[in-house]
């Protein structure tokens, strides 16, 4: 055999060995009821086909389209359709709220349900304002309930890989994490989207800057960010291209490369991810903006000092972003509740992936890199 093939039989008996855990982690109990407040476009192509997946009992579903929340339920074999928002958090089966509205109206949503105490699973982002974050986390907190966010991208194959693979020590110490985005998003495909002023960190970016902070295992010390449209784009309002770096107390550094605007065929759309550290690296694909909305698997690959033989180690993973990731949110949240301790995606820990997009914008305004405790020594000065 030649030594490029005992090289390569030698990386694939390594492979096999390596333990990547990469798959959403479900609680032991599959029975507690879960309740959920919106019958859009996110639940209907995401979270009840998740939730499917998983096993998990989907109790009822409500929204003030009555009718919407009837087809989904007569899709998905939801037994409860309800009238209210009271009917839902009062049924005895539900335990958890499953919120999926948008942003602005999240804050009431919580208010009106935590005095029954549910646990409750927000929405990303949690709010369209840092004073509407900090109330949700203090509802939750004085209500006593497990309250996580959906930022799911925490939970897609490449990128828990990645964690994974920092966890490990496989790269050493993490000194650098880096996104970048290259497609065509038809933003008018969500008319609400289009019209809003803060978009694409808002609603998009937003999952990788999340998703930085938790490969890396550390928050950045400020941020500074551009952002801007297509030229000449009358279509939305808000930026669809941007730059974001993350800037740490030492020589760690973030970057965020997003941009909306490529017209050409998807043979040119890339969405790459990369995680270098002084012993290794760990990159990868984020399948499911390939082919949009198709989407294919993510691909993962890992160079590392300290695994014998040296080369790239490639494991073959399954699943991508979106449906597949929303089983890791909704299972944290319940594995929390089974073991009594805060989930991983707290609303509490997603207060700094808020500050860190509020000190996005601040940055944009400004022109200058803005501290995230700049942004909480601001709301706590109101």
């Amino acid at each position: 055999m030649s030594a490029a093939g005992r090289s390569e039989s030698e990386l694939e008996a390594a492979l096999r060995d390596m333990d990547w855990t990469y798959r959403p982690q479900l609680p032991r109990s599959l029975e507690m009821g879960i309740g959920i407040v919106g019958a859009g476009e996110i639940v209907r192509g995401c979270h009840l086909p998740a939730y499917r997946m998983a096993g998990f009992r989907v109790v009822g579903i409500y929204d003030r389209d009555r009718a919407k929340a009837e087809a989904l339920a007569r899709e998905f074999g939801i037994g409860h359709v309800f009238d209210s928002l009271e009917q839902l958090a009062s049924h005895p089966d539900v335990a958890i709220a499953d919120i999926a509205v948008p942003a602005q109206f999240q804050a009431d949503v919580v208010r009106q349900i935590v005095p029954y105490r549910l646990h409750i699973l927000c929405q990303k982002p949690l709010a369209e304002s840092y004073s509407d974050a900090l109330e949700i986390a203090a509802m939750c907190d004085r209500a006593g309930v497990k309250a996580a966010v959906n930022q799911q991208m925490r939970w897609a194959p490449g990128i828990q890989a990645s964690r994974i693979a920092v966890k490990r020590g496989w790269i050493g110490t993490p000194y650098q994490g880096a996104i970048q985005v290259h497609v065509n998003t038809p933003w008018e495909m969500w008319g609400w989207l289009a019209r809003t002023e803060r978009l694409e960190i808002m609603y998009h970016s937003i999952h990788y800057l999340d998703a930085i902070r938790y490969v890396l295992g550390r928050s950045p010390k400020a941020v500074f960010a551009d952002g801007t449209r297509y030229p000449g784009a009358a279509s939305v309002r808000g930026e669809t291209r941007t730059t974001i770096q993350l800037l740490y107390e030492d020589e760690t550094r973030g970057l965020v490369y997003d941009n909306h605007t490529n017209f050409a065929d998807q043979d040119d759309w890339f969405a790459t991810f990369r995680f270098d550290g002084t012993e290794g690296i760990v990159k990868g694909t984020n399948g499911a903006l390939y082919n949009y909305p198709i989407g294919q698997e993510d691909t993962v690959a890992l160079y590392s000092k300290k695994l014998q033989p040296h080369g790239w180690y490639a494991p073959v993973l399954e699943g991508r972003w979106f449906p597949h990731a929303f089983m890791g949110t909704m299972g944290e949240l319940m594995l929390a509740i089974e073991e009594d301790r805060e989930p991983e995606n707290s609303v509490a820990d997603n207060l700094i992936t808020m500050q860190t997009v509020f000190a996005a914008y601040r940055s944009m305004e400004s022109g200058r890199a803005v501290a995230l405790d700049e942004i909480a020594r601001a709301e706590h000065g109101r």
